[in-house]
């Protein structure tokens, strides 16, 4: 892959701040990636990535075979051009390139010219994580760099956010990829079933027939990040476990990943017993969203207790997303922002 730079000259106009004249001065730099096939994939389908880079940097991209021609102001022009090598790497390693993967790719190109801006060498990278089936996921924000890099740092970590911040998903990943690599033994994957109160009596079928339904997202991320052959043998092994959060009573799970989800919905003593349950060797994540709580009125939710109590213990990590951390889809981060606004002018 090579880089070409070029300054256009520009007559400045009269009186115009120098310092202002340099930094909008127009930029040109272009990029050749050695491979045809992984070009086209950084691009995007109809090149729909380019536009999208065109849109939220400010820039111009003209792509033309394996070559790429960014025109803009130069930090501009320098930022997408870092987006662009990283999403040549990652299409280097067999990995898609999506829209979400160019929203990550701004977000970490941002990170690295803001601290090394001169050196390539000394930029930090996101966090990632690997698993066989889905190969090598890195964080998309520095949220979920924050994230990522408290889950590999401490043996209990709390996350609060709104829905589509990938804190569900990216636990699931991680707990997978230290199962596949033989830091945990068991996977103990858990949420509330139906709400707080867990009465499902009334459903019809047998115990893992009233409770699936209510775990279909944990089902979900599990099936993304592990052939389902495997997910079905470690269900019937107990190397994976899927439970309502009433089954975790009495137990002490060691050499295990235990991942409490939908934490909102626990009550304060559903939460004391769950994280008393850590054993030797274990580590453990509890995710949740505090504005999406099903709890009677005034019960106080026993993830935010927790959060309160807890997080400043050594080996304790606290995270939390906001709604511009949502990844799901443009419009849910205007959602999820909608809401959150009307919630705050309610209060004033």
């Amino acid at each position: 892959m090579r880089t070409q730079d070029r300054t256009i000259a520009k007559i400045p106009p009269a009186n115009a701040d120098m310092q202002t004249e340099t930094r909008d001065k127009p930029f040109e730099t272009t990029l050749a990636f050695d491979d045809n096939g992984l070009a086209s994939v950084v691009f995007g389908h109809y090149d729909q990535n380019l536009a999208a880079i065109e849109r939220k940097l400010g820039v111009v991209a003209n792509a033309n075979g394996n070559h790429v021609v960014i025109k803009g102001p130069k930090e501009a022009a320098e930022h997408a051009r870092r987006v662009f090598e990283m999403l040549y790497e990652r299409a280097k390693l067999g990995q898609g390139a999506d829209l979400g993967d160019v929203d990550g790719a701004i977000a970490e190109g941002a990170l690295q010219g803001s601290l090394f801006p001169s050196d390539p060498d000394q930029r930090p990278a996101f966090e990632l994580i690997r698993t066989r089936k889905r190969g090598v996921v890195r964080a998309r924000n520095a949220a979920q760099n924050h994230y990522l890099t408290s889950l590999k740092r401490h043996e209990l970590v709390f996350a609060e956010g709104p829905a589509g911040t990938g804190k569900t998903w990216l636990a699931v990943g991680y707990a997978v990829s230290l199962l596949e690599q033989g830091a945990v033994e068991r996977l103990i994957l858990s949420r509330p079933a139906v709400e707080a109160g867990e009465k499902i009596g009334f459903l019809p079928g047998d115990m893992r027939e009233k409770v699936d339904p209510y775990l279909r997202p944990i089902y979900d991320a599990l099936y993304e990040f592990m052939d389902g052959r495997m997910v079905e043998r470690g269900l019937e092994t107990g190397m994976i476990e899927i439970a309502p959060l009433a089954f975790m009573r009495g137990r002490t799970l060691s050499n295990s990943l235990i991942l409490l989800d939908e934490a909102q919905n626990a009550t304060a003593m559903q939460m004391k017993m769950f994280l008393t349950r850590l054993g030797e060797g274990s580590r453990m994540i509890v995710n949740g969203d505090p504005s999406q709580t099903d709890l009677p009125h005034g019960e106080k939710s026993g993830l935010s207790d927790a959060v309160a109590l807890l997080s400043r213990l050594e080996g304790v990590g606290h995270v939390v997303f906001r709604a511009g951390d949502v990844v799901r889809h443009d419009l849910v981060r205007r959602i999820v922002a909608a809401y959150d606004d009307s919630k705050a002018q309610a209060r004033r």
